[in-house]
């Protein structure tokens, strides 16, 4: 349903009187803590790192998306699967790609807290927008500080509570039945600071069978002992009553209507739904002018359950767990880090310490998605285990300003994961089973001052991802038992890059490089059952540049630009299309790894302050994806444009906010994300047409 009168009343109930302007003050050197988990300039640090403020004038965004965010951040590519039972499509310099849904070999993190569990699998369903300070993102060596499956560290912050109080609302509305409410409230009251927002979020969707409703809820208080010392808590929720899936499109249903869902997805009725609640704290103490300790503690629970389109043929076979996933358990862990700052041979000197665990504990069901000739809903038991899996992790990094031009940086991580399946459900067979994995992951990198406003760096360092526990539940030759011959991938991870400040402006590039041991692929994939294997060799090459300016008179412009040439560089044995129980299509030494697109570029142009009027114009490209490992399909390239226009201005004691935004200006159909390597062909997530949003948000000031 197409709502463009409900986005301009919403509008124009905003609109009312304005301010003068004001200029803004350009931050070229954000202060970031994911590298080193110290507040520090990101200008000074030899890695590349970046810091989004979502929550600013002139974002113009209906605040549904992490990819609304993170389209600029160079090597990330973020795509919005138009499918909320997914979760969205994030990889960082091609890790992270293959990933059929949800985030997996990107560490995720919210104000601490993993969203990534121990096994390296994510999502990003949880962030929350509305009372975000800043969304910071760590790609190259230095993220393997960070343990498992890291091939970058996204990470979100919740801001702290600011005087004076305020209480705040906010509605976005646009095509295809999208709405977003939120409300919230952020101050401080004496020793206490607080910030609360909560969302409601629906859409009937783009294409058929798209239907989706999610609601967040985050929580952040900081309460302060005296100078040195605060304790904060942390509450966070989402919740995802429906999600409707439409499933992945071959080409020629791309080609003759990409809004369609899949035949199979209405029969089934294929859906998902999610229930999450996490409790966390932070103690913070200084224990004296150069040494500060930090201990986080946190708690959840988490249920699941999926629809899944299996043919019925298929879920007759003994060894199917059936066509619905139900999934229900808790996850917990704790870190504690200690904070050295000082000098060695009288120059500065600081060193952090510290050691993490992380566990969850499943009970995962299967259920036929029958009853009868009755489709898409819950049958008979097919599968029945307990799924545990924990992280016990120690690191050190270390900072060092060794010359008045030159700093080196070094870290290692020692992480131990283990696995353990307990199967309750004996008439396929057992497969209960343990696996462990540990690696140690050393990475150090040097900085270099040029000049007062010009740095170059290079890091190097390793790396490691184990399977997750998808990955390891079925074995290749069809036995019963987790698959005990899969190997951790490992990485040789390398970056040279460049920091140059230009008065009101910076210009960031990079060169990467990681070549990888042990790479998972597919292996085999028949009766509901995807088996995985190691190859031996993938590179993972590239460079990426951002380029951002501000002229005088509010205007602004960014240009970022990536090419990442991903690569398997050992020929393998796989399944083509179809089911198969024994890969026999040879994927070739040089084939390119799916997901990946080569280039990828974003270029802004914005005006505007703090108040008054604002517009921005916004410009993506991407070159051809390749959908499976044997590159026999690909996605089109595409090129898009997106522009809105906006207004802030004070009234009666409050801050008013609002924007008309609209996506893909020319209506260009292509092919938003890709589900790589999908057993039927069917590979092909449409991204929306032309999409008209508007929004207005107001903060009342006591």
């Amino acid at each position: 349903m197409r709502n463009n009168n409900a986005c301009l009343l919403l509008v124009l109930f905003c609109c009312g009187a304005s301010a003068d302007e004001s200029a803004d003050q350009t931050s070229l050197a954000p202060i970031v803590v994911t590298a080193t988990r110290q507040a520090q300039a990101a200008f000074e640090f030899p890695a590349s790192v970046d810091a989004v403020a979502p929550d600013q004038a002139g974002a113009n965004s209906p605040g549904i998306n992490p990819s609304e965010y993170l389209l600029g951040v160079a090597g990330v590519v973020a795509r919005d699967r138009q499918n909320y039972a997914q979760d969205e499509q994030i990889s960082i310099r091609g890790f992270g790609a293959r990933s059929s849904f949800g985030v997996r070999d990107v560490r995720l993190f919210s104000d601490g807290i993993p969203a990534s569990m121990p096994d390296g699998q994510g999502q990003v369903s949880n962030f929350n927008f509305d009372s975000a300070d800043r969304i910071e993102v760590l790609r190259g060596p230095f993220a393997a500080l960070y343990g498992n499956a890291s091939g970058g560290v996204i990470q979100i912050f919740t801001a702290d509570g600011g005087e004076p109080p305020e209480l705040r609302s906010t509605l976005a509305a646009g095509d295809y039945g999208t709405y977003r409410i939120g409300v919230g409230a952020r101050g401080v009251d004496g020793v206490v600071d607080y910030n609360l927002a909560l969302s409601h979020f629906y859409l009937d969707g783009y294409r058929g069978h798209g239907r989706a409703e999610r609601d967040n809820a985050n929580l952040k208080t900081g309460i302060r002992f005296g100078e040195n010392r605060k304790l904060t808590l942390l509450a966070n929720s989402v919740v995802i009553p429906n999600a409707d899936d439409p499933l992945g499109l071959t080409r020629s249903q791309f080609d003759q209507d990409p809004r369609q869902a899949q035949a199979a997805a209405v029969q089934f009725d294929t859906r998902k739904s999610v229930h999450q609640t996490q409790l966390g704290a932070i103690y913070e103490q200084a224990l004296d002018a150069n040494q500060d300790l930090t201990a986080l503690a946190y708690y959840g629970q988490r249920s699941v359950e999926q629809f899944q389109a299996i043919p019925l043929s298929v879920q007759a076979r003994p060894t199917s767990p059936g066509g619905v996933i139900e999934l229900g358990g808790d996850y917990g862990g704790a870190d504690l880090h200690w904070v050295w700052r000082g000098t060695l041979g009288q120059r500065p000197f600081d060193v952090t310490v510290g050691t993490t665990y992380d566990r969850q504990d499943v009970q995962r069901r299967g259920y036929n998605n029958f009853v009868g000739d009755i489709l898409g809903i819950q049958g008979d038991l097919r599968r029945d285990e307990q799924d545990a899996v924990y992280n016990f992790d120690q690191y050190l990094q270390a900072t060092w300003d060794f010359a008045s031009r030159w700093k080196l940086s070094a870290g290692a991580r020692h992480s131990a994961v283990h696995f353990a399946v307990d199967d309750h459900f004996l008439t396929n067979g057992d497969d209960s089973g343990s696996r462990s994995y540990s690696a140690t992951t050393p990475v150090a990198g040097l900085l270099f001052r040029a000049a007062p406003a010009w740095r170059l760096y290079a890091a190097y360092g390793t790396g490691f991802e184990t399977p997750t526990f998808n990955e390891l539940g079925y074995r290749t030759d069809g036995s019963a038992g987790i698959n005990f011959a899969l190997l951790p991938a490992r990485s040789r991870n390398g970056e040279f890059g460049s920091k140059l400040q230009l008065g009101q402006g910076e210009l960031d590039v990079a060169m990467f490089r990681a070549d990888t041991r042990h790479e998972l692929a597919i292996a085999t994939s028949a009766g509901g059952r995807t088996t995985f294997q190691n190859i031996d060799r993938a590179r993972r090459q590239g460079a990426e540049a951002s380029f951002k300016y501000a002229f005088a008179g509010n205007l602004r412009s960014e240009l970022t630009y990536t090419y990442t040439g991903a690569s398997f560089r050992s020929a393998f044995l796989t399944c083509g299309t179809g089911p198969c129980t024994t890969p026999t299509t040879l994927v070739d030494s040089g084939a390119r790894i799916p997901g990946v697109p080569r280039s990828l570029f974003h270029a802004e142009l914005a005006y505007g302050a703090s108040v008054a009027w604002n517009a921005k114009i916004e410009a993506e490209a991407a070159s051809r994806t390749p959908v499976n490992d044997v590159n026999t399909q690909f996605a089109p390239g595409y090129a898009i444009l997106d522009a809105s226009i906006g207004h802030v201005f004070a009234r009666g004691g409050a801050d008013v906010s609002m924007f008309l935004r609209l996506n893909n200006a020319f209506d260009r159909r292509y092919v938003g994300s890709v589900i790589v390597n999908e057993s039927n062909g069917r590979y092909f997530e449409p991204a929306a047409g032309r999409t008209l949003f508007a929004g207005c948000s107001i903060a009342w000031k006591r």
